[in-house]
């Protein structure tokens, strides 16, 4: 069973930079996708970046294009969420979560169908 931990939330000041890392292990397929989601306080969760095994490819929600960056250390099971320019509405609770196996949508809606959750960081942007 995949298990994946977050870790690197905390409050930065708004222009500010985080990095957030999901360590991932218990892969069944050789084909997965590892993500970042977030859920701000009253508002539906959210997609904001995925990443794919294998072919590497990426994917970013509009909101965090050009600021975020997603990438992995594969020698180190590790997916990365690196924030730039943070904004306070940038603040929610970040989720790690992963497809096992990717689903024949996958690239067409690489947000959905994850199987697997972390149980989040939370990130806190001042102004």
């Amino acid at each position: 069973e995949v298990h994946l931990v977050e870790s690197g939330g905390g409050l930065v000041q708004a222009g500010g930079s985080l990095r957030l890392s999901c360590a991932a292990s218990g892969f069944y397929f050789d084909d997965y996708a590892i993500g970042w989601f977030r859920q701000a306080p009253g508002k539906e969760r959210e997609g904001v970046s995925v990443i794919t095994s294998g072919d590497g490819s990426t994917y970013y929600a509009d909101s965090v294009k050009g600021r975020f960056t997603i990438s992995s250390d594969n020698a180190k099971n590790t997916v990365y969420l690196q924030m730039n320019s943070l904004k306070p509405e940038d603040t929610a609770v970040y989720y790690c979560a992963a497809q096992d196996g990717l689903r024949s949508s996958y690239y067409y809606r690489p947000f959905d169908g994850m199987n697997y959750w972390g149980k989040g960081t939370l990130v806190t942007v001042s102004s």
